[in-house]
């Protein structure tokens, strides 16, 4: 018996098949378009291209299957985060899905009732909650496109969308509610229809879905998705959680003396909580794969996104050049220090990307270092607040994502945050963490703790260099510390 897992990203879509002791058995990769917007700063993609991408592959896991003559009794979906989907009455889709990295708002926040006003006002929230509001995408479309919210049935994550044509049903994990929505974190449901948040996030209950546990079977594969992607009808399709929750799940982050670094596009520093508690005021932990479990979380949001475009502007095919030269530069990368702020935090509204320090000693090896570092310390500044808001020191960091592929970085991050830092046995660890979810659905294991430990294999740890941990130790909290408090009036004019 094996599981299909399907990771939807951002550039493409893998579709990866373990066995039950977490050893990759056949992998999958389809590309898929570039996203596109049709005015600066929007960011859409096609819904048939998810959907296209998933049956190519899906086609081609079945052929590998039947060579190595295993059968594939179950899939599990986890996707990109705070991608919506609008569906008509027939489940149609309306309109191109905006993805996250889409950044139009509305130009004024929505009214609130007076006494949620006057409660984030007292809080110090407003600016926060007023941005949540402006770039809720629910009211971007009521204003830009009435005519096609006049036909919204649901409004949806993208996760939900890709059950409902691998099943028929609309349904999607508790733990895939990662976005600008009514969501109540605290609780894994929606929140009541008159409540604060709805008074950011003004729409309808009846245009969400129904929602489940993880580890929940969603129901079986329908004769038309079995026609469409070549897996067997009838097969169970089970509930996992979105991408950065499976791949903490994938490098085994289960209590708060483990931080999950996901070195990707979108980086972000999580580890997994029994109790809820806000590393942000008003930033909610997100549900974990395991239920009753939460994932506090800090965002770098461009992250990694960062080093490709600068490769690309370089007019590098590669990162062989850079990763060779990380060794010539030495730690600190000679005064030179980046704020990697490339796009800003619900928490930084103001933030820009920001290089100091410039001299005519510096070459482009100390740009793709010194990128690399302020990623790192903003990573470290993010484990410092969940360790400040839970009382309990990060022992050892757990990687995932493209940027833990490269040795150099994964010591770099071993220096950076002066903790060792492993790998485990695969780069597909949102997959890895979704398998586990779909084979405790399919009762394979008796619960995630089993699964954890029959799949999940952390690899050797990097080792913190005690010269290097000090020189980080010193730029951070004499610099990198202070920049944006710094930085802020100046952020403010620009």
């Amino acid at each position: 018996m094996y599981v299909l897992a399907i990771d939807c990203g951002t550039q493409s879509l893998r579709g990866v098949v373990f066995d039950h002791s977490g050893k990759t058995l056949i992998r999958e990769r389809e590309l898929l378009a570039p996203y596109f917007g049709v005015e600066p700063g929007f960011a859409e993609q096609e819904a048939a291209v998810f959907w296209e991408a998933l049956c190519a592959v899906a086609g081609r896991v079945m052929a590998a299957a039947s060579g190595m003559d295993i059968s594939i009794d179950g899939v599990t979906v986890t996707t990109q985060r705070d991608a919506v989907v609008l569906l008509d009455a027939g489940s149609e889709v309306l309109r191109p899905v905006i993805i996250w990295a889409d950044q139009r708002k509305v130009a004024k926040a929505r009214p609130m009732a007076w006494h949620h006003s006057l409660a984030f006002r007292v809080a110090g929230l407003r600016r926060t909650v007023e941005d949540l509001s402006r770039n809720f995408k629910g009211h971007w479309l009521q204003e830009h496109e009435p005519e096609v919210w006049s036909k919204v049935d649901k409004y949806v994550q993208l996760s939900a969308w890709l059950n409902y044509k691998l099943t028929g049903k609309l349904l999607d994990s508790v733990a895939s509610q990662v976005g600008h929505i009514p969501f109540c974190y605290k609780h894994g449901r929606w929140e009541k229809q008159h409540s604060l948040k709805h008074d950011v996030f003004h729409i309808d209950n009846r245009l969400l879905c129904d929602l489940v546990q993880p580890g929940t079977v969603l129901g079986g594969l329908t004769e038309a998705a079995a026609c469409e992607s070549g897996l067997p009808a009838g097969i169970p399709v089970v509930a996992s959680g979105s991408d950065k929750g499976c791949e903490t799940l994938g490098v085994g982050c289960g209590d708060l003396t483990v931080a999950s670094l996901s070195l990707g596009s979108q980086a972000c520093v999580q580890t997994t909580s029994e109790r809820y508690f806000e590393t942000l005021r008003f930033i909610p932990p997100f549900p974990a794969v395991v239920p009753g479990m939460y994932n506090p979380e800090i965002q770098v949001y461009r992250g990694f996104w960062m080093l490709s475009r600068f490769l690309e502007e370089m007019g590098l095919d590669d990162t062989a050049e850079m990763e060779a030269a990380l060794a010539s530069v030495p730690a600190g990368s000679e005064g030179l220090i980046l704020h990697p702020y490339w796009g800003a935090g619900i928490k930084m509204p103001e933030a820009k990307g920001a290089v100091l320090g410039f001299t005519d000693t510096h070459r482009k090896a100390h740009i793709y270092k010194a990128m690399i570092e302020g990623i790192l310390f903003a990573l470290k500044d993010g484990m410092g607040k969940i360790e400040r808001k839970s009382g309990v020191r990060i022992e050892r960091v757990m990687v995932s994502g493209g940027g833990s592929r490269s040795d150099a970085v994964c010591q770099m991050a071993a220096d950076v945050t002066g903790r060792p830092v492993h790998r485990v046995q695969t780069w597909e660890t949102s997959a890895l963490g979704a398998s586990v979810a779909g084979y405790v659905g399919l009762g394979v294991f008796s619960g995630f703790d089993e699964g954890i430990e029959a799949m999940v294999h952390p690899q050797e740890a990097f080792l913190p260099d005690a010269e290097r941990v000090a020189v980080y130790e010193r730029i951070f909290e004499s610099v990198y510390s202070k920049l944006y408090r710094r930085l802020l009036p100046i952020y403010r004019r620009m």
